[in-house]
């Protein structure tokens, strides 16, 4: 039994790909392969145009310039993410406020995100935690009563919709990570997503440092150096060719997982809210009890390559002053969570198997 926990798929056609942009000597920022990866991730989503960036972060980032936040603001974000999605808030130097998420899909929670809304809440910053989709019928409906911008954080569910709607299209923006473990990968890189040619083009701009090339290295105004490489766009173009397949896979892994472990009442796997059809980029489900060491320890012993998850956010030092209400249900499921191996070099085979060494190894813990 060979089982990876998130790496990424890459092969043959990502060595010619790689190897093109090399012998066109376009490696860096500059060059045809980077527009190409823009159009063909846009299409893909069903959207006009996008553009790509260093990091998920950086779309983010990027994506709350844009949207004009900064001092004085306040963005609501899930206390139970990556601490990506909240640092890029502070660059711009306003304020996360933290927000308990949903029991059951983990996801940031409509009913506790209204009620945290102030007069100074500019944004509000969706996570699709491992790939699963936000309620975004109930946030949007928020935002346009509150004249609030929704920053969708994508980076983990490329490949999910939402009532039939590609996941990272459904705010003002959509923010995606080409990191390393992603569904594909450019090596690091991401993608801003937007509705509006104008805010994309300023996007774009603004990434290139603002430079006025019209005027030589004149820059109207505080740019960043975010661009993508040509020989991470390749990467990416390759990727690309397969991302349904990919999409394929992690589903059958999540399927597998589901009906091994189904009837074992100590397991409680992430939901999906009617209408969301999540990415499965990481199959997660939380054990009662909180043993989640113990049983990691029985299944590393197997092979079976496991991961906690993230640590909540209202436990970093830096955030105490993001923490003004209470966060039960990103506690219980830190506590109790455990992310499953699904990375697309597994097979289907692997993957059974290794749901059959989990349901034994809990069903040991039991004695």
């Amino acid at each position: 039994m060979f089982l990876l926990l998130d790496a990424p798929n890459l092969g043959g056609a990502e060595k010619a790909k790689l190897m093109e942009c090399v012998d066109s000597t376009y490696v860096s920022t500059a060059g045809p392969f980077v527009p190409e990866f823009e159009q063909r991730f846009a299409r893909y989503l069903g959207m006009e145009d996008c553009v790509s960036v260093q990091s998920g972060t950086a779309a983010l980032h990027i994506a709350l310039a844009e949207a004009g936040v900064g001092p004085g603001d306040e963005v609501i974000v899930p206390a139970l993410s990556f601490a990506a999605s909240v640092n890029p808030i502070l660059y711009t130097g306003a304020t996360p406020v933290l927000v308990d998420v949903d029991p059951e899909t983990w996801t940031l929670d409509p009913g506790l995100t209204e009620a945290a809304v102030t007069p100074r809440t500019r944004a509000i910053l969706p996570v699709h935690l491992y790939g699963n989709l936000c309620g975004m019928d109930k946030l949007g409906r928020i935002a346009e009563e509150r004249g609030l911008v929704i920053i969708e954080d994508a980076t983990e569910s490329l490949g999910g919709t939402w009532k039939g709607k590609p996941s990272g299209t459904l705010g003002n923006f959509g923010c995606f990570s080409f990191n390393g473990n992603k569904l594909i990968t450019t090596g690091g890189g991401g993608m801003v997503v937007a509705r509006d040619r104008e805010t994309l083009n300023h996007i774009r701009f603004l990434v290139n440092q603002a430079r006025d090339a019209s005027k030589g290295y004149f820059h109207p105004e505080m740019g960043y150096n975010y661009r993508m490489t040509n020989l991470e766009a390749a990467l990416g173009l390759a990727q690309m060719e397969r991302i349904d397949l990919f999409l394929e896979k992690k589903a059958a892994f999540a399927r597998i997982y589901r009906e091994v472990l189904a009837g074992l009442p100590e397991v409680e796997f992430q939901k999906e809210l009617p209408g969301a059809q999540s990415a499965w980029w990481l199959p997660s489900f939380t054990l009662s009890g909180g043993a989640v060491p113990e049983l990691q320890e029985k299944l590393r012993e197997k092979g079976v390559p496991t991961r906690r998850l993230f640590s909540p956010l209202h436990t970093y030092p830096y955030l105490k002053d993001s923490c003004r209400f209470s966060y039960p249900h990103a506690e219980r499921i830190f506590e109790q969570g455990i992310n499953l191996p699904a990375s697309t070099v597994n097979d289907e085979e692997s993957t059974l198997r290794a749901a059959e060494i989990i349901r034994d190894a809990v069903l040991s813990m039991r004695r």
